[in-house]
């Protein structure tokens, strides 16, 4: 029994896009915990206590980056043995997760709540304006391969082409048709 047919999404499309989405979400955690908070050490996940404290926000941060990623990656093998998962929809759904974390991290936990910046002792405006535009393109593009991921198999170039299957996420597809 696959995980959309226990009812972890309302249709098999939703859980494409929140199984990237997930694995969006915990690329972005990695990558800001990575190139941020280790390499270049400009900021930890909460700024406000002690190094100690700041160390254990950084590791919570990090556990819940991999366990967003372990998510999104088990919820697509499982729609992947239920049919297959068309591409653009799921990589939408990534570039989702990713701008959505990145836009979040930025409006919320840098400007509204006050955790950490990205940078300290230096003019903010450029970072937060590159940070938050990063954020609002890659939401962009997500948003573009959702939509194109809609348009019919006919307007597609090769209608043949088994990898990227005419509504592979349909409920009627996953054998959802009249469950609740």
């Amino acid at each position: 029994m696959t995980g959309a047919r226990r009812g972890l999404a309302p249709s098999g499309r939703t859980a494409v896009l929140v199984s990237g989405a997930l694995l969006g979400v915990g690329v972005a955690s990695f990558v800001d915990q990575a190139v941020f908070h280790l390499v270049l050490g400009w900021h930890h996940f909460w700024d406000g206590s002690t190094p100690r404290a700041a160390l254990v926000s950084d590791g919570l941060f990090h556990a819940f980056g991999w366990f967003a990623t372990v998510g999104g990656l088990y919820l697509l093998a499982d729609l992947q043995r239920a049919c297959p998962v068309r591409r653009s929809r799921w990589w939408g759904g990534v570039s989702l997760g990713l701008g959505g974390f990145q836009l979040y991290d930025g409006l919320v936990q840098h400007a509204l709540l006050g955790l950490h910046q990205i940078r300290y002792g230096v003019d903010l405006l450029p970072y937060d304006l590159a940070w938050n535009g990063v954020a609002v393109l890659l939401l962009v593009v997500g948003a573009l391969l959702v939509v194109r991921s809609r348009r019919p198999r006919a307007d597609r170039a090769d209608p043949a082409d088994p990898a990227d299957p005419a509504d592979p996420a349909d409920p009627a597809d996953l054998g959802l048709r009249g469950r609740a």
